[in-house]
């Protein structure tokens, strides 16, 4: 049975596209079928970290909302990213993700017209009804909106991303409170950008007693992430790091039990 796996934070600036795109990858090196959908429609961006132009997309989730195409017909199949050089044999997953357009014109189209939530939710069904996916990872817009609303309310799981920063406190406060009134399932927090002095394991009790939800993974603040600047999957290149390690843990605690001794990522690839 196919699962909505909800990536949200309540600011900007989290992290949380390049969370959802490791962890797409790493579910679906599993061997399962994920798909990927931006629904950050005002500042789109997780396509550059699978190497999609945007010159080149011609269609987006963008032209799904104004009616101009089906939904499936606004997705790519990046399984080809899965693939780590030097292994002899290829991923067995398959990863498709559906990106928001970059275009200006459509961006204040969006901001100006709004458009029909309830066509999205249609679209997230449809996705992964003609996908025949096994897990759909939402990347959200920050804040709490319509849109947000509804990916949080249809979520089988919902992993809210914060840093240890005391305006992510207060918004992280309001979002699971948010979210235990809408019932959902199954709720993880990840914090991230933690500064690799700090007692993690304290800060994770502080993190599970202030909330009374799990955290599921506290990510170190990396310089090699920031070199990476987006411009490849992370978890893929560098297996062994804290951060990948850690993206392996989220994972775990989101596929299905029977998957948890596989093997989920292959060696670095420096």
């Amino acid at each position: 049975m196919s699962k909505i796996v909800s990536i949200h934070s309540f600011r900007g600036g989290t992290g949380k596209s390049n969370l959802t795109a490791n962890l797409a990858a790493t579910i679906a090196r599993l061997g399962k079928r994920v798909g990927i959908i931006d629904t950050d429609i005002q500042s789109p961006g997780i396509h550059i970290i699978f190497g999609l132009d945007e010159e080149k997309m011609n269609r987006s989730l963008n032209d799904y909302l104004w009616g101009r195409c089906v939904i499936k017909d606004a997705a790519y199949d990046v399984s080809h990213t899965l693939n780590v050089e030097g292994e002899t044999s290829r991923a067995n997953g398959s990863l498709y993700l559906i990106p928001s357009s970059i275009k200006a014109g459509e961006i204040s189209r969006i901001l100006r017209e709004g458009y029909d939530v309830g066509k999205l939710n249609d679209g997230f069904e449809d996705l992964i009804r003609h996908l025949n996916l096994d897990y759909l990872l939402i990347d959200t817009h920050p804040g709490l909106n319509e849109e947000t609303l509804l990916a949080i309310a249809i979520s089988d799981i919902l992993v809210v991303i914060l840093r240890p920063d005391r305006q992510d406190f207060q918004g992280t406060a309001v979002t699971v409170e948010v979210a235990k009134k809408l019932n959902v399932d199954k709720m993880l927090l990840v914090v991230n950008k933690v500064l690799p002095a700090m007692d993690f394991k304290t800060l994770q009790e502080q993190m599970e007693t202030t909330y009374d939800t799990p955290v599921a993974g506290i990510v170190p603040l990396s310089e090699e992430i920031i070199q990476l600047a987006s411009s490849d999957l992370f978890c893929l290149r560098y297996a062994d790091h804290p951060f990948s390690q850690t993206v392996q843990e989220i994972a775990r605690q989101i596929v299905d039990k029977v998957e948890l001794n596989k093997v989920l990522v292959g060696g670095d690839r420096t």
